[in-house]
């Protein structure tokens, strides 16, 4: 089977204005499968964008199949921004037989985009669909870093009207997927009253990091080194507050605003590690005058430009790019060391492999801030330090 069996085509007339694009638009700029499928080669495109329309998981929240075409009558208005795009809309894998079809239709396109080094940014469906994307790296022989923008934990057990895996699931599936192939998970933006205590217990015992809503607020940037670490990133559209994205049958009053899903996008397209990121739960049937479309579509375009701003610092190399900074904390035998790079002036900091660890290398490297250096210098471990180091042992 090839690529082509899992998609059809998209007519560009549906979300083509009347008077047509204009030059600078995304609309002119963006290669479209509608009739023979695209050849896809390294280099040639740097994104595709994957449709997908199929809700069966999506728990309450029916219709967001949909959500493909209605992003596109927005996105492909929008002006290509300080940047070349190289992108392929490569339409919409429709819903097959079963669920499990369409997960193994998105599995399969995600695990031969990445292996050609382009981004797949999927579009549409329940966030299930996050579990067949977790699935595309199986073959790619990697630990996955997986970052969930979200305001609930999707841990629930239990099966729906026969549906294995659905929106409320999908992490537990991921979880207890074998092989286990999950390094880290982190999640942004959760707010305690729709999570359990005895969820927040187990994240711990499993040394993940998960955020709470307010620890962003007033200072967003405290994201950016947790997505900079993840290979892929999950975005629930209802983690954004009702004001601003109303179209979602489970959407709640608080969550980020729109301008911080914007710059949460950016922050990943910026990051040389990630690989693939989805958009979920976005429902057309109760937007209102297009406005979650539209923010749907702002939120991709500002991964696009992080994307082309990409400044190439990781993995570090050269070493004369960087400068490496050395603190000695109490109690311990042992330095901590962080990294800047010159280029961006981001920090990473290095966590040593146990004994019995890697073969190749001596440090881990996990993004962090530099608050953390300045933790470190205090005397004081840093928290991200142990628990890097944990998930190691």
């Amino acid at each position: 089977m090839t690529l082509s069996d899992f998609f059809s085509p998209i007519d560009p007339e549906k979300f083509t204005p009347k008077k047509g694009f204009y030059t600078s638009q995304l609309g002119m700029k963006v290669d479209f499968f509608t009739e023979t499928f695209p050849e896809l080669e390294e280099g040639k495109y740097d994104i595709a964008i994957i449709g997908v329309k199929d809700d069966r998981g999506a728990i309450d929240n029916n219709g967001c199949s949909l959500a493909p075409d209605y992003f596109r009558e927005q996105f492909y208005l929008l002006n290509e921004g300080p940047f070349a795009a190289k992108i392929i809309d490569l339409g919409n894998i429709i819903a097959g037989q079963e669920v499990s079809d369409t997960y193994f239709a998105v599995k399969t396109a995600v695990a031969e985009l990445v292996k050609l080094n382009i981004v797949p940014i999927i579009i549409g469906g329940g966030q299930d669909i996050t579990y067949a994307q977790y699935m595309g790296y199986e073959s790619l022989e990697q630990k996955v870093d997986l970052v969930v923008v979200d305001s609930k934990f999707d841990l629930d057990e239990d099966d729906h009207e026969g549906v294995a895996t659905t929106s409320q699931t999908f992490l537990s599936k991921i979880f207890l997927h074998q092989p286990n192939y999950l390094f880290n998970y982190s999640n942004i933006g959760y707010q305690t009253y729709f999570v359990s205590q005895d969820s927040l217990r187990v994240m711990d015992k499993l040394y993940f990091d998960v955020h709470r809503l307010g620890e962003f607020v007033g200072d967003l940037s405290i994201s950016e080194p947790i997505i900079r670490n993840a290979n892929m990133i999950s975005f629930d559209m209802g983690a954004i507050r009702w004001s601003d994205a109303c179209a979602n049958m489970n959407v709640v009053p608080n969550g980020f605003y729109g301008e911080d899903a914007c710059r949460i996008s950016r922050y990943a397209g910026m990051s040389d590690k990630l690989t693939s990121i989805g958009f979920y739960e976005f429902n057309p049937a109760f937007d209102n005058n297009g406005q979650t479309a539209m923010l749907l579509s702002q939120m991709v375009w500002y991964f696009v430009d992080g994307f082309y701003s990409r400044k190439k610092d990781f993995p570090l190399m050269p070493k004369s790019q960087y400068i490496i900074y050395r603190a000695s904390v109490k109690g311990e035998a042992t330095e901590v060391n962080f990294v800047k790079s010159k280029k961006s002036d981001r920090w990473w900091m290095q966590v040593p492999y146990p004994a019995n660890g890697s073969k190749n290398e001596r440090y881990h490297l996990v993004p962090c801030r530099y608050e953390d250096y300045n933790t470190a210098v205090k005397g004081e471990m840093p928290d991200l330090w142990w628990r890097t180091y944990q998930k190691l042992t």
